[in-house]
């Protein structure tokens, strides 16, 4: 991670600190080491968005993981030629003006839909969740964003292996499990067929 991106991140880490007293961002217990929790989690993605993608969507953002670093990351990314374009998804008034407001202090440029995920009409390279839901719901969410070569990147917990057997009961795909370091699991969902 590059300087510029540990400058952002930084800002970012403050705000969250300073709005979690005003609203519920993140469990109070990870506070003390958001940087481990948070932005490592988020950014463990990062090496598995293809530079050749061109739009990313991140469903319910919430305090903007993992959508929001990867946004940093991809801005203070000097290898890349060109830019993805990062949308991040997430009905609450409150979060979205977060979301803006980090994005303001961090000058990146994420697109926040403050707005139901079914509601939003996109076809997207990357999809991305983290702690949103069980996995047959978040395909649900997903499916209308794929396309052809798209692909998802889930954060999952433990009962990873539960949640693909009960999602492969209504949907057909391949995926691959990446072990996090940090904690549980990358998810990879590609060829999603109903």
């Amino acid at each position: 991670m590059n300087k510029n991106a540990l400058e952002k991140l930084k800002i970012y880490k403050n705000l969250l600190i300073k709005w979690q007293d005003k609203i519920n961002l993140i469990s109070s217990s990870t506070l003390k080491n958001i940087e481990q929790e948070h932005f490592e989690g988020s950014a463990f993605l990062y090496p598995y968005c293809e530079k050749e993608a061109k739009i990313l969507i991140d469903l319910g953002s919430g305090a903007g993981f993992p959508g929001l670093v990867l946004s940093i990351l991809n801005e203070t990314d000097e290898s890349l030629l060109e830019k993805k374009e990062i949308h991040l998804v997430e009905s609450d008034l409150r979060k979205t003006i977060f979301l803006q407001e980090v994005a303001r202090k961090c000058h990146i440029h994420p697109i926040i839909h403050r707005e139901r995920i079914e509601n939003i009409d996109l076809k997207a390279d990357i999809i991305t969740a983290r702690a949103l839901a069980p996995l047959k719901k978040l395909l649900d969410y997903s499916f209308p964003f794929f396309k052809e070569n798209t692909y998802a990147l889930f954060l999952k917990g433990d009962k990873i292996q539960e949640e693909i057997k009960e999602a492969l009961q209504k949907y057909s795909f391949k995926y691959e499990i990446i072990p996090n370091k940090n904690k549980g699991h990358l998810l990879k969902i590609m060829e999603l067929k109903k």
